[in-house]
């Protein structure tokens, strides 16, 4: 069966072919594209299969946001789509939407060792219901179900759920960010954008002004939590290692309360752009601190495993297998 796959997202979507045969997938011809070029998910598909010369009659597109009667309403772009308009508008025979957080538990299976880097072994002979939680563009979560044999992967939309302060210096951040965006969900700090939220916060808290090199990479049209991250990693900037290090105890954090939730005793993966570029700050601590910091149930989060998925394509993956057992 070939399938056309996509993952569709606030500042990237990515298309390949996906060839499935049974329970493997094989991927070819992947491609890129800056969301926010074309005024449509259809132009950059029509684009792609005029630079690759790909022929399909069916298609699995993983997008960020909820979907309800084949339609989604992107969380992060100013688009709708819809799946009959798509099949209409591109002569496919089959579209379906997916959730991208449940693209990715539904590409779990399909990960290879070397897809994987194991931040925490936990209990090795623990078996029961998974998580994803992916911080990017936004922050996306979903779930895996375990039935005693198999998992059975589910959307979700954790990531816009209340943000909770724990101590002073949080209770001062959501009084900043109230201010400027009135309800504060996990979103606003745990994604690219809150990375860039929390920088501003911590110059606002310590009564500095903003630095120029940072606000010339905005001006450029750059991206500034990248610039952030990057500072940090090379400590040029002690306030952006400050907002790293509060960046990912505040991810581990919310990853400690979708694992409880969801009784994750078969793992947390970690999906998202942002950990895999950045796994000396996220081995530093923090982020297990925020993950483990569960009060009572201390010794229940230190049975979960918690990984991080490395490999890019897992929604194209994902979604091609999803299609493939329809």
């Amino acid at each position: 069966m070939r399938i056309l796959v996509g993952d569709v997202g606030g500042t990237k979507t990515a298309l390949g072919l996906a060839e499935t045969d049974g329970g493997s997938v094989h991927l070819s011809e992947t491609r890129r594209y800056p969301s926010r070029s074309a005024d449509s998910l259809e132009t950059i598909i029509q684009d792609y299969f005029h630079e690759t010369g790909a022929h399909c009659r069916f298609a699995a597109l993983a997008v960020a946001g909820p979907i309800h009667d084949r339609r989604c309403e992107t969380t992060n772009l100013p688009w709708v789509l819809d799946a009959e308009s798509l099949e209409q508008n591109l002569g496919l025979s089959c579209v379906e939407l997916i959730n991208d957080l449940e693209a990715v538990a539904w590409g779990i299976a399909l990960l290879k060792p070397e897809d994987l880097f194991e931040l925490y072994t936990g209990d090795p002979l623990s078996q029961g219901n998974a998580c994803v939680i992916a911080a990017g563009t936004g922050l996306g979560q979903a779930g895996l179900f375990w039935d005693g044999l198999r998992h059975h992967p589910f959307a979700s939309e954790g990531g816009h759920t209340d943000f909770a302060p724990t101590d002073d210096l949080e209770f001062a951040l959501l009084t900043y960010l109230k201010n400027r965006f009135g309800r504060v969900s996990w979103e606003r700090l745990v994604s690219g954008p809150g990375i860039v939220n929390l920088f501003e916060f911590l110059c606002f808290h310590h009564g500095v002004q903003i630095p120029d090199w940072l606000q010339a990479v905005g001006k450029q049209g750059g991206d500034r939590a990248a610039a952030i991250a990057q500072a940090a990693a090379e400590e040029r900037c002690p306030l952006c290692r400050e907002t790293m290090n509060l960046f990912m105890r505040l991810y581990g954090r919310e990853a400690g309360n979708a694992a409880l939730k969801y009784m994750a005793l078969g793992g947390v993966y970690l999906g998202g752009g942002i950990v895999p570029k950045n796994l000396e700050c996220l081995r530093r601590g923090g982020f297990l601190e925020g993950f483990f910091d569960k009060g009572r149930m201390g010794s229940l989060m230190r049975r979960m495993p918690v990984r991080v998925i490395l490999q890019p394509d897992a929604p194209l993956l994902g979604a091609a297998r999803f299609m493939a057992l329809q």
